[in-house]
């Protein structure tokens, strides 16, 4: 069962489109969502969770994007630019919850907060942008979440409190119906917790697939100009001039004969892609 389906979502704005967006992520799994900024990633986030209309079909938990009210009680979300009114505090804010959401956890959420470091009585003016990620997170895993939406979560954390935010999350998904959807530009976060990698640029799904898969289909060649220009046209996806040599993104299954190829890492193979072959 997949627990997030996108078939062919678009959304035009003046000077940028969503345009086919489809990918689906089966549950009981973590996606990593990548791009560069403006390539679309928190638009697709926003078109999933209804908070803009969107063209295309949308199914969340089993229920198609005019039913999501429906499983919100199963989604927790953490936004980048989302946050509660400054105003709050932490007790405030779960006083709030705990009337929003059924199946809220109050011991939960203190003691995430707690492990957080997170001052209950200081107003969320005060908060630093790590502080309120932290809320935020602490919030999307305080209810009956089974389908976790997470825009830029460790963005601004400590490396400390960032590998803590990565254990909770394989925590998370040790429960089979558990998933996450997890868009960083912290490429290491994603290496080391993700089963499935999607690759959004300039609006546009490049591709979706396992890790393991991506491994496979690409490799990284090293090599001068005339041996990059040798290489089979449709097996180049990117390339990086240097000062000793190019470096090329290739596809594997396009290359001819026994040449050495280096793996290619998530960051390399999305910053070559969007550097392109010219």
């Amino acid at each position: 069962m997949n627990a997030l389906e996108l078939k062919n979502v678009g959304k035009a704005y003046k000077g940028f489109s969503l345009k086919d967006v489809s990918f689906d992520l089966p549950e009981g799994y973590i996606m990593g969502f990548i791009g560069e900024n403006g390539a679309g990633k928190s638009t697709t986030i926003k078109a999933i969770l209804g908070l803009v209309h969107s063209e295309g079909d949308i199914c969340v938990l089993g229920r198609d994007k005019k039913e999501i009210t429906a499983v919100k009680e199963h989604i927790g979300v953490v936004l980048e630019e989302a946050t509660f009114p400054d105003q709050l505090n932490l007790l405030d804010v779960e006083s709030i919850l705990r009337g929003v959401y059924k199946t809220w956890d109050q011991a939960r959420f203190l003691a995430l907060t707690d492990t957080f470091r997170l001052d209950r009585k200081k107003k969320i003016k005060d908060y630093s942008r790590g502080m309120k990620m932290k809320l935020a997170l602490a919030a999307a895993l305080s209810h009956d979440s089974r389908l976790l939406i997470l825009d830029e979560p460790t963005a601004g954390l400590d490396p400390v409190v960032r590998d803590e935010v990565l254990d909770m999350l394989l925590e998370f998904i040790q429960q089979p119906d558990h998933t996450v959807l997890i868009s960083s530009h912290i490429i290491s976060d994603l290496e080391r917790v993700c089963d499935y990698v999607t690759f959004i640029h300039e609006g546009r799904i490049l591709f979706s697939m396992s890790k393991e898969a991506l491994s496979e289909e690409f490799g990284i060649f090293h090599g001068g100009e005339a041996e990059v220009a040798a290489l089979p046209r449709e097996a180049l996806c990117g390339l990086r001039r240097g000062k000793f040599g190019c470096e090329a993104l290739v596809r594997r299954n396009c290359m001819r004969g026994n040449i050495p190829l280096e793996p290619a890492g998530i960051e390399d193979i999305m910053v070559l892609f969007v550097k392109g072959v010219n």
